[in-house]
């Protein structure tokens, strides 16, 4: 079954090269063309978002926000807007990648294509990223073969991670989702997790820091 790619842009000429290029790399598209409040209910079975920002209706960082309460979709942002303030607040909001307008076609279905390729999201009871294996129903973790031994918060930033793996992931985010805020659970609480998981899961394992973001797992081993 070919993989559907739902396109959020307004622009109609861009729109509908990207509908036939998508087309003829065996992509099924929907084509929005305009912003939409978005929810669990009215948001299509999509493989991969294309989402311009400057739309009518809703802006697109609303949208990506929104999106990500319910969903771990991957998206494209595409995007005539070149500061790199607005790329750091589309990846920290959740945004896979990010293009800047102008750009070839051919330069967006090979970003596609390798999107799509790469085995982020994982729903599955169990995920497994090189040398390191996690059992979600278990709340196991093994590395290079060996048990290693988590706390909660420690196996829940884990597989938060993991779940996104090779995607930077906000510390905000990991603080409300993996942290128990009742408990005082912040930032630097976090980071301190992220420090005892490093040395835990050794160099085989890489939680890298994306500056002024969050951190990122990387997709495989070293």
């Amino acid at each position: 079954m070919a993989k559907h790619i739902l396109i959020v842009e307004d622009d109609a000429e861009l729109g509908g090269q990207l509908v036939q290029r998508l087309g003829e790399s065996g992509y099924a598209t929907t084509w929005w063309r305009e912003g939409r409040r978005l929810s669990r209910d009215n948001f299509p079975a999509a493989d991969l978002v294309l989402l311009d920002l400057m739309l009518p209706g809703s802006y697109g960082l609303d949208m990506l926000k929104e999106l990500r309460e319910f969903s771990d979709v991957p998206v494209l942002v595409l995007s005539a807007r070149t500061d790199s303030r607005d790329k750091v607040r589309a990846l920290a909001l959740g945004a896979d990648d990010y293009l800047t307008k102008p750009f070839w076609p051919a330069e967006l279905a090979e970003r596609v294509k390798a999107r799509l390729r790469r085995p982020i999201l994982q729903r599955s009871d169990s995920i497994e990223l090189g040398e390191l294996q996690i059992d979600l129903a278990e709340h196991r973790v093994r590395c290079r073969g060996q048990v290693v031994e988590l706390t909660r918060v420690e196996f829940e930033v884990l597989a938060a991670l993991a779940r996104r793996a090779g995607n930077a992931v906000t510390r905000k985010w990991l603080v409300e989702h993996a942290l128990d805020s009742e408990r005082g659970g912040n930032e630097r609480t976090l980071d301190a997790h992220v420090s005892r998981l490093r040395k835990k899961l050794g160099d085989e394992v890489a939680i890298e820091t994306v500056w002024g973001i969050g951190y990122r797992l990387a997709d495989g081993s070293r």
